[in-house]
């Protein structure tokens, strides 16, 4: 059962995923999105100033 279970979540994760990124170049735009908005978090806060 728990297979069973591991295995729904599993292929609904990727269907979620191929459906959001039809590309790897749109794969590639969503990973680096996510970048810049982390960087953009860090350089808020200060944890990337160099002292």
């Amino acid at each position: 059962m728990k297979r069973i279970v591991s295995l729904a979540v599993l292929a609904l994760f990727c269907a979620n995923f191929l459906v959001a990124c039809n590309t790897v170049k749109g794969a590639g735009k969503d990973v680096q999105k996510v970048g810049e908005k982390m960087e953009k978090k860090a350089d808020d806060t200060g944890a990337t100033d160099p002292r």
